[in-house]
């Protein structure tokens, strides 16, 4: 590849303008960086009054106030217009066992907080994360627009080549960069045009997402039952409904999708042993694959992997698009202290800060994640009477359950600037 001598149009180059890719170009905006963002297709822009997507996610503290932050210079902060939109609070969560009995509840008032977090849909976050780059001068929105080719250069004895990260669209259009990150989704194309390998494997479950109406009120409380099949959560949304999530195998979810309204309400209201009374109404179900994947490396030279393109996660916890906005954030702080530094943006140097600031923590959150997905699933007596005692002694313990309370929220020291309390 002939190396280039002149400047290439952009400095920031950013495949997939999801959430995750959205957040990422708002947080680097007004840096001084000439930013693309390239998405399929535009967001949503209105719904029917009182319509809720099936497509939601429960943002932490440390996810709220990065959008909190991210503010125009005229108009609402990103934040500010999801509440417009319509944001649901949860302030409780209750987890049980089928097996054994045991429980833990979680209060945010234990901690001070009005909230544990917010169910959000997921059109709702890339909305508003979209209208701030539409009035961000130094943002270019290229949609639709598909990647058709990719090219990156290679190191030459442990350093980048002053080639850079060049982008050809399904219509022809070619663009280059000084870094191309992909946060283009779980299957992702930029990975798999980079040549970067995944670990991971099927659960061979599914989860099966649906909004439904309960007969006694959630008291804007997540609700989550263990089941050795896998977990079902209830998280509460604002306008009395709640929208499950129930991870079964898959033969059960064809089952499950099989049946009609009034026998699929009597199994849900089965598995959740009535904790919310009868199930009076459920809306369209849908079924997503579950899949652990971690990718190896996240970064070469020009190029940086950040949310589902470098990890998915099990969503017992709901932690999979809090861990892409942290991805975000912290790659823009970590572009910030290279152009302070006057290093080059696509350089290792200025990527592996990313990779080494991001990788641990998610690994452990897979991790976590997967252990209690195998924990809960097993039938073993000794292991059930293991996490019930767990669950009963963490339950007994209040300083164990603020420790876990804040680090679900976000609390911790050690978190990007955006991010941070």
């Amino acid at each position: 590849m002939k190396i280039s001598d002149t400047e290439p149009p952009f400095d920031l180059l950013i495949v997939g303008g999801g959430m995750v890719g959205a957040a990422l170009a708002a947080a680097c905006s007004g840096r001084g960086l000439r930013i693309a963002v390239t998405e399929a297709r535009e967001p949503q822009r209105d719904w029917p009054q009182g319509e809720i997507d099936l497509r939601i996610s429960a943002l932490s503290r440390a996810s709220q106030r990065l959008l909190e932050r991210l503010r125009p210079a005229r108009g609402p902060s990103v934040w500010e217009r999801m509440v417009q939109l319509g944001v649901s609070p949860y302030r409780e969560m209750r987890v049980w066992d089928a097996v054994g009995r045991a429980s833990i509840h979680f209060d945010s008032a234990d901690l001070g907080e009005p909230d544990l977090g917010h169910i959000v849909e997921n059109r709702v976050t890339q909305l508003a994360l979209w209208e701030y780059l539409e009035a961000a001068p130094d943002v270019t929105l290229l949609c639709p627009a598909r990647g058709a080719a990719l090219t990156l250069p290679v190191p030459l004895k442990g350093e980048v080549r002053s080639d850079w990260a060049r982008l050809t669209l399904n219509d022809g259009r070619c663009l280059s960069a000084r870094l191309l990150v992909g946060a283009d989704g779980r299957d992702s194309w930029v990975r798999a045009q980079a040549g970067i390998a995944t670990s991971g494997w099927d659960y061979d479950q599914q989860a099966i997402v649906a909004h439904v109406q309960t007969s006694e009120p959630h008291r804007e409380t997540a609700w989550q039952r263990f089941l050795t099949t896998g977990p079902l959560a209830f998280l509460p949304l604002a306008d009395g409904r709640c929208s499950i999530v129930w991870s079964v195998t898959e033969d059960r979810a064809r089952a499950l999708l099989a049946l009609d309204d009034a026998a699929f309400r009597g199994e849900v209201e089965e598995a959740s042993e009535r904790r919310l009374g009868s199930v009076t109404a459920v809306g369209r179900r849908v079924a997503l694959p579950l899949r652990l994947q971690h990718a190896d490396p996240y970064v070469q030279p020009r190029l940086a992997l950040i949310g589902d393109a470098a990890h998915a996660v099990h969503p017992l916890a709901g932690q999979g698009v809090n861990l892409g906005l942290l991805d975000a954030a912290q790659l823009a702080d970590d572009l910030a202290t290279a152009l302070e530094r006057g290093r080059d943006l696509g350089g290792l140097w200025t990527l592996r800060r990313y990779e080494r600031a991001r990788r641990g923590d998610n690994l452990r959150m897979l991790g976590a994640m997967d252990g209690f997905k195998r924990l809960f699933s097993n039938a073993n007596p000794l292991l059930v009477a293991a996490r019930n005692t767990g669950l009963a002694v963490a339950d007994r313990l209040p300083p164990l359950k603020r420790l876990l309370m804040a680090e679900a929220l976000g609390q911790g020291a050690d978190l990007p600037s955006l991010a941070r309390r």
